[in-house]
């Protein structure tokens, strides 16, 4: 069985002072927070490896296990979690441990298949233009066959079902959520992070934790823009349904498109475009 050391709470939101003016001169000093930004190196290793780094990220500190793991599994690192043999922290030279670098050992070897590529992934956009569609379409079957349907009420209902779990937005106004939804609107996981391509990787390790991909039966729900790389990322899950508050980009509908998945954006206010395979959604 997979061994995960116990990830620490960590604070995701900082305490400062502002000073607010308004246009007719006033002026005061209140608190204010912030959203946490740090670094994460994520590093893998099979027996007798020595642990490689794949990626560092900005992210808001907390579930990192999860972060690491769905970032693994989109990059296509780890397949199931009967790969996994640990998740943890690394230990520093003083034994101290480093909650800016999570370790992932797997039960064969691995660094040799890694290929090179950055090791810095920008916490607003991922691994933008990293993989071509042609090169997901190697590694992805079509989500046409998937049947799943969603009630448009539920679509509709969801920025507020995911808003009610945004803790962090609420401190701070600055941070993104990513989650799972059911069809029939429940909540199965609601993470944020001031990355969106994180919070996507934080719901989908969540997944490959319990054990509920693929995620054919699901929808996902992302509080900004839809880009390719969101949009690539359910594609590897199998999630066929991806919602989101912002607008999409011309990528993420041709992705979409190619491998059969349905995008619904500007998702408030009762209202949604519905971009492509509507049949999935029951109008």
């Amino acid at each position: 069985m997979a061994r995960r050391s116990l990830e620490p709470v960590r604070r995701t939101t900082a305490a400062i002072q502002v000073l607010s003016v308004d246009e007719h001169g006033g002026q005061r000093t209140r608190p204010d927070r912030l959203a946490t930004e740090e670094p994460l190196e994520i590093r893998i290793h099979g027996p007798r490896e020595p642990a490689t780094a794949v990626a560092t990220t900005l992210r808001t500190p907390g579930h990192d296990f999860e972060l690491a793991l769905g970032f693994l599994f989109a990059e296509r690192l780890l397949r199931d979690v009967h790969d996994l043999v640990q998740v943890a922290y690394c230990l520093g030279d003083d034994g101290e441990q480093e909650y800016n670098v999570v370790t992932v050992r797997v039960r064969e070897p691995i660094v040799d298949s890694i290929v090179e590529r950055p090791l810095t992934v920008n916490s607003s956009c991922g691994l933008c233009g990293k993989r071509t569609l042609d090169d997901l379409a190697q590694h992805c079957e079509s989500l046409t066959s998937i049947e799943t349907r969603v009630p448009i009420h539920v679509i509709c209902e969801m920025a507020s079902l995911v808003a009610a779990e945004q803790t962090v937005f609420a401190a701070t106004g600055g941070i993104h959520a990513a989650a799972l939804v059911s069809v029939d609107g429940s909540a199965r996981c609601v993470r944020e992070d001031i990355g969106r391509h994180n919070a996507v990787d934080k719901v989908v390790g969540h997944a490959f934790i319990e054990r509920w991909l693929p995620l054919e039966d699901s929808v996902l729900f992302v509080s900004g823009r839809l880009g390719f790389e969101l949009v690539q990322k359910a594609a590897i899950a199998r999630i066929p349904i991806v919602c989101a508050v912002g607008a999409p980009s011309s990528m993420a509908i041709d992705t979409a498109r190619q491998f059969g998945i349905t995008v619904v954006a500007f998702v408030r206010d009762g209202r949604c475009n519905i971009y492509t395979s509507p049949e999935r959604i029951i109008l």
